[in-house]
């Protein structure tokens, strides 16, 4: 009987950890084959569009197509960077012959400057629209914050808020360029002006929401809160950073989250008119090339552009989740 007991003891947790285990799958399987349903239909139905649809340049691109694109572009970058090896490398053997032949000789090195690949151009894109928004955040969050706790302040700067939002990065690029050509004239530029240009436009634009949204999360702070800063006596510096950001935090970063996303959208329109490297770029240029791939590595940059978007906003998400002191105010 005693062996009995002791196999019986022995079998229930192991019972217990593989129902866990399958209760883990299940769960897991149901939260994505919801998604993965909606992705397969949504692939079908673009699949059968594509068959259906016919352009100057050819068939509309199917996800295979695009798919192959990928693997292209892939490819083209692998390339480019070989050919970047191959340069330096002739330059260190030429160099080191000089040198043999005249110790004297200081060695120069030329910078390659071949043609952007498209993972570059996702590089610089993300380069350009992060020094926009962080550029936008260092202006907005402290002017939002001041606006928030002065009402003169907020009757003054409302309507100059209220005018400049809804205006288009279409209007602000030209002013930008201008205004760049006419003030940052330097013979040995630090960064390129197409890339100030962007930058800036970027800033404009997304400035709003993040001054919207941070007054109002500081105007509607809880009154029990600010009393308590009252009581003791706490100064103004001190108010702002132990009362103010903390319960405020959820609307900035709401704030932040839709100015993000007005900042990749704004880029993208930006360096297509620019000119300036970077995704809008290669979109333009492949539609101005019109040769038969060009469909389907624009339809590629259409993807990309989205899954980068989705992958800031999911950041940004993560940030507020981890300094925000209220887990539960984090919305998805």
């Amino acid at each position: 009987m005693s062996t009995t007991t002791s196999i019986d003891d022995n079998s229930e947790p192991k019972i217990e950890w593989l129902d866990s285990v399958i209760d883990f799958v299940m769960t897991a399987a149901k939260n994505l084959a919801i998604p993965l349903s909606g992705i397969a239909v949504f692939l079908f139905l673009w699949t059968i569009a594509a068959q259906n649809i016919n352009t100057s340049l050819g068939e509309f691109p199917s996800p295979s197509v695009v798919l192959e694109q990928f693997e292209s572009l892939y490819d083209e970058h692998n390339a480019e960077r070989e050919k970047e090896v191959a340069f330096y490398e002739r330059q260190e053997v030429r160099n080191a012959k000089r040198v043999a032949e005249d110790p004297g000789y200081a060695p120069r090195i030329r910078a390659y400057t071949g043609k952007e690949t498209f993972l570059d151009q996702i590089g610089t894109s993300l380069i350009t629209v992060m020094s926009g928004f962080i550029l936008a955040a260092a202006l907005a969050i402290p002017l939002g914050i001041a606006i928030g706790l002065s009402k003169t302040l907020n009757q003054a700067i409302n309507p100059v808020i209220q005018i400049f939002k809804p205006v288009s990065p279409l209007a602000w690029l030209p002013l930008v360029t201008m205004v760049v050509s006419a003030v940052y004239v330097s013979p040995d530029p630090l960064v390129a002006k197409s890339f100030l240009n962007s930058m800036i436009t970027v800033t404009l634009c997304c400035i709003w929401p993040m001054v919207i949204n941070t007054s109002v999360g500081v105007s509607s702070i809880d009154k029990d809160l600010v009393n308590v800063s009252q009581v003791l006596r706490l100064p103004a510096l001190k108010h702002v950073q132990k009362i103010v950001l903390p319960a405020s935090i959820p609307a900035i970063f709401t704030g932040m989250r839709l100015s993000l996303g007005v900042a990749w959208m704004v880029l993208i329109a930006a360096e297509m008119l620019a000119q300036s490297p970077g995704l809008g770029k290669f979109v333009w240029d492949e539609f101005q090339n019109g040769s038969s791939d060009s469909l389907g590595r624009i339809m590629a940059a259409v993807v990309v552009i989205g899954f980068i978007g989705f992958m800031l906003d999911r950041v940004m998400l993560e940030i507020q989740r981890v300094v925000s002191w209220d887990k539960s105010s984090v919305l998805r």
